[in-house]
């Protein structure tokens, strides 16, 4: 399946694995570009020296194209930018702010640049600024979510812009990806499949979380502080919405999520633990290697869209 998106970053499949932090590090990375998709190391607010010996541990893994996600807010952004120059990472792909700044040193070393957006105004702006491709993300999406629907987004971003789209945010199997592709979007990024890769090394309790979601089991928090998150409805995340409706504030929110995702990656703690997932969960129903998941679903998209 060949699209500008596997020509841009040399890669069999069009596919990305999500940016997903805590979650994202170099084996699940290299198992995705292993497996002809491209993976994506999560810089989250992790230092600079931490995403240098992930990048380096993934190039041991594999000799395919990957890329690292940089969230702009992080206090570690700039040396991170800095950081996938001197380590000729094959691209980025940003959120939580404008990369513009970063755009020309990030050409000049040949890296393509890759933003998730949320909106067409920010899709016609990354145009403008020198991206290579644009992420169009719905609001379906597991974590940090905008509000305009996958089916709504991306056939408005595409009319809008002349690079490549990706469409994100609710594609679990090859049905999505057809879907995306009839949306004209020119390859896909998956972040809740992938929770359910053998290679993915979230706790236990996270990985058996998702398997067992169903179509009702997801849940937005956060929303009245301007930073909405999806996850998985447990009891801790039914708390945190119940604190929003009953008068809480932003900073206490705030003090109450801190380390919560870290919490449920590496602890599978359910108490205090932040289990960030798509709404698209209910299709995920065994765990897999990282290359069955993209085969299996390529394979099943060919067939819708040869049909």
């Amino acid at each position: 399946m060949t699209t500008r998106l596997t020509e841009l970053l040399n890669i069999r499949y069009p596919i990305l694995q999500g940016g997903m932090a805590w979650i994202a590090e170099h084996k699940l990375a290299s198992a995705v570009s292993n497996g002809g998709g491209a993976g994506i190391i999560a810089a989250g607010n992790a230092p600079a020296d931490a995403i240098r010996n992930e990048i380096r541990m993934c190039k041991e893994k594999t000799d395919k194209p990957f890329g690292v996600n940089i969230m702009l807010m992080s206090p570690s952004a700039e040396d991170i930018a800095q950081l996938v120059i001197d380590e000729k990472v094959a691209f980025v792909t940003t959120g939580a702010g404008n990369p513009g700044k970063y755009i020309e040193a990030w050409k000049n070393a040949g890296i393509k640049v890759i933003p998730v957006i949320p909106s067409v105004a920010l899709a016609k702006r990354m145009e403008r600024a020198g991206a290579d491709a644009v992420i169009a993300e719905g609001t379906e999406s597991g974590g940090h979510i905008g509000e305009i629907t996958t089916m709504c987004l991306v056939p408005q971003v595409v009319d809008a812009v002349s690079i490549p789209v990706i469409a994100a945010g609710g594609i679990a199997d090859g049905r999505g990806i057809a879907a995306g592709f009839m949306l004209g979007a020119e390859g896909v990024q998956v972040g809740t499949r992938f929770l359910a890769a053998e290679e993915c090394q979230i706790s236990q309790t996270y990985k058996d979380l998702v398997i067992g979601a169903k179509d009702t089991d997801s849940i937005v928090t956060g929303r009245f502080t301007g930073h909405p998150c999806r996850g998985i409805k447990t009891k801790f995340a039914r708390s945190l919405l119940d604190f929003e409706r009953n008068g809480g504030t932003p900073e206490e929110f705030e003090n109450l999520t801190v380390g919560s995702l870290r919490k449920a990656v590496k602890d599978g703690n359910l108490e205090e633990g932040t289990f960030l997932c798509g709404a698209i969960a209910g299709l995920v129903n065994k765990v897999q290697p990282a290359a069955e998941i993209v085969e299996e679903m390529f394979e099943q998209a060919e067939k819708l869209l040869n049909r």
